[in-house]
């Protein structure tokens, strides 16, 4: 059985998912939910399908003592699933291709520093773009750059708000994001 282990930084929505699908399917476990906001809500989901939180700092991120925290859990896949921060390089190095992180734009468009959440869906909307969608690609040392693993498109030419284009991203990540990692456990990574 594969081990995943889930990073994130707020509600939890797309951890709770994944969480919910490999409980169903069996093929993996989501072993642990590192979460750098003690407040944030995904702690919450995590206890709730008795998964492991572990809540750290920025400044945890960058130590010695953190990857050795995360070694414990050996991760087969480690899943950035709404986390906020940059992951330091040795833990990139040690875990080399097997780190994905989903983007709520098609990448490389409105990838980078500071675009996550209703900033991206806000610049994608002030572009007047007919069509957004998501990126699951691997991590490596600079934001969004990593390879692309799966995109999926979805108009929007019907959207007025940037909040009515976080819903049709969302609905792109609760349905494909699983899948997508799915596929990658299933395929030996």
């Amino acid at each position: 059985m594969k081990n995943i282990v889930l990073f994130a930084s707020g509600s939890g929505t797309n951890a709770e998912n994944i969480i919910l699908h490999f409980k169903k399917i069996r093929q993996a476990n989501v072993v642990a939910v590192f979460c750098n906001n003690p407040k944030a809500k995904v702690l919450e989901r995590a206890q709730k399908h008795h998964v492991t939180a572990v809540v750290f700092s920025k400044e945890d991120l960058k130590t010695e003592i953190f990857l050795q925290k995360l070694n414990e859990f050996q991760p087969d896949l480690i899943v950035l699933a709404g986390f906020l921060l940059q992951l330091p390089e040795n833990i990139i190095q040690s875990y080399s291709n097997k780190i994905i992180n989903i983007h709520p734009a098609l990448l490389p468009k409105y990838g980078g520093k500071g675009m996550y959440g209703m900033n991206v869906h806000q610049s994608v909307l002030e572009n007047k773009e007919s069509e957004t969608g998501i990126t699951i690609h691997y991590v490596n040392e600079h934001y969004d750059e990593g390879k692309t693993i799966f995109q999926k498109n979805v108009g929007i030419k019907d959207c007025i708000t940037a909040e009515e284009i976080a819903v049709k991203i969302h609905e792109l990540e609760q349905q494909y994001f699983p899948e997508v990692i799915e596929k990658l456990i299933t395929s030996n990574i």
